[in-house]
């Protein structure tokens, strides 16, 4: 099946299940992280968009806990970088209607939280189609290893992600129901 058959399936089950919550023990997985020695500090998040998995309320929790927060600000020719955010922050709304921090001062996170339409067992991630994450993945693996997070509810999983070069794995993929690693 093709990918723009796989997104739109998926998004219709996403927004017919939009009520649903999502819950994990971020105490739990934060003692995954230390006890391998991750040494985390900066968190990028994203502004959830299209039904995707709120993790505003993750990136609250994490802030008070004193941890760094960014999100996503889109630039020219698809590119995007993390920029500080705080929950007090105000933001800006992006021409796909998405909102942005006014900061700015880059950062560069420890953990990205990453947004998915669907994903697969070998940590496989369908997106949107834009290739913003895999771009901005390549750039910052250049600069420091990054953990890359997927987000998502059981129900997106799929037996296999269709994958072309470009498409970057994520490191983990957390769900109400298990952590894939």
């Amino acid at each position: 099946m093709k990918k723009s058959k796989i997104r739109n399936k998926i998004i219709k089950l996403r927004k017919n299940n939009a009520n649903k919550n999502f819950k994990i023990s971020l105490d739990k997985f934060f003692s995954f992280l230390k006890k391998n020695k991750y040494n985390i500090k900066n968190i990028g998040g994203y502004y959830p968009a299209n039904f995707e998995i709120d993790d505003l309320k993750i990136l609250e929790l994490l802030e008070k806990k004193d941890y760094k927060i960014s999100l996503p600000i889109i630039k020219k020719d698809n590119q995007m970088d993390f920029f500080k955010w705080s929950n007090n922050d105000p933001l800006k709304i992006n021409k796909y209607g998405i909102p942005e921090p006014i900061s700015s001062k880059i950062f560069y996170p420890d953990i990205l939280l990453v947004p998915l339409v669907g994903y697969d067992n070998r940590l496989n991630r369908l997106g949107y189609g834009g290739g913003f994450y895999d771009r901005y993945i390549e750039k910052i693996e250049k600069i420091k290893k990054v953990i890359k997070i997927g987000l998502a509810f059981s129900y997106q999983k799929l037996n296999s992600v269709p994958i072309n070069q470009h498409d970057k794995k994520l490191d983990y993929i957390v769900t109400e129901k298990e952590i894939l690693k």
